[in-house]
């Protein structure tokens, strides 16, 4: 099958924002490849994004869902995807935004490969990855490295992989209603690995978004601390042993040595609370508040 005749559909589950779609759909306008379609699921209370909507303004398809009664990103993208026609499947995130390529690339990509799904990283404008370690060499992905091979808004997923593992789990990611507040590509990704379904990462592959500002950024302690819980959740849902945990529970309070001795403090809190946060996920004992 020829790529040009590959529909891919863009789901974007999106609360609270503006802006950012803005810039995200401008990136859409932008792309190199043309046959996809965008549907938004529209979790607001309000009529915020009617502006958006408003006349022909976008040159591809659009469609938008209102679902103002339920909240969460895995939830609203699991909406979204079951009014898919793509035969590819790939889900933005309202804050950020791709290349001109980004799609183009991802489709041959995952043609050339054969595989089920394909991933990429977050990067930086110049291509610099960001908010996480990402491998530099393409390889296929598997249960060791699925930590660093991915991140849910840019994975490619072919629809029939899509469907056979019921798409994401609804009580992970931001705005679900329980702690799990991340991690929920990594645990599509580990579902999909225990079905027998084949997943490559290539760096080659990413998008955009802005960097975490630990020093300058306004609730970052508290994100770390619920990013982390999900990163905790997934590795004891998914039965990683003492060792695993030990390890990506004790990588950020190393880090937190590291910045002491540096003076930054702000530092030092960010990732001691990401420890503390994996380890109660891993653990299932939350201490304190959501």
């Amino acid at each position: 099958m020829a790529g040009n005749e590959i529909l891919i559909s863009l789901i974007v589950s999106t609360r609270g924002r503006t802006t950012p779609l803005e810039r995200l759909f401008e990136s859409f306008v932008a792309q190199e490849y043309k046959n996809f379609e965008v549907i938004v699921v529209d979790q607001n209370l309000d009529n915020c994004l009617d502006p958006l909507f408003a006349g022909q303004r976008w040159p591809f398809p659009l469609r938008r869902i209102r679902t103002p009664q339920e909240s969460g990103l895995s939830r609203g993208r699991n909406k979204g995807w079951q009014y898919a026609q793509g035969e590819m499947i790939v889900f933005p995130d309202d804050d950020c935004w791709y290349p001109s390529w980004f799609l183009a690339r991802g489709i041959a990509q995952l043609e050339a490969t054969g595989a089920d799904f394909l991933s990429g990283r977050a990067a930086d404008q110049e291509g610099n990855s960001i908010n996480g370690r990402f491998e530099k060499v393409p390889q296929p992905i598997d249960r060791d490295n699925v930590w660093t091979t991915g991140i849910e808004w840019t994975i490619f997923f072919k629809r029939a992989a899509l469907a056979k593992v019921g798409g994401f789990n609804p009580e992970i990611g931001i705005g679900a209603s329980t702690p799990w507040q991340s991690c929920e590509g990594q645990d599509i990704m580990l579902r999909a690995l225990s079905q027998r379904l084949h997943g490559y990462y290539d760096p080659s592959i990413y998008g955009h978004h802005d960097s975490f500002d630990i020093e300058a950024e306004s609730g970052i302690q508290g994100k770390g601390r619920k990013y982390g819980r999900g990163v905790g959740h997934v590795l004891r849902v998914h039965k990683y042993g003492f060792l695993s945990a030990l390890k990506w529970i004790g990588r950020p309070m190393f880090g937190s040595l590291l910045f002491f001795v540096r003076g930054k403090i702000k530092h030092v809190q960010y990732y001691r609370n990401v420890a503390i946060g994996r380890f109660e996920g891993w653990s299932g004992w939350v201490i304190g508040a959501r």
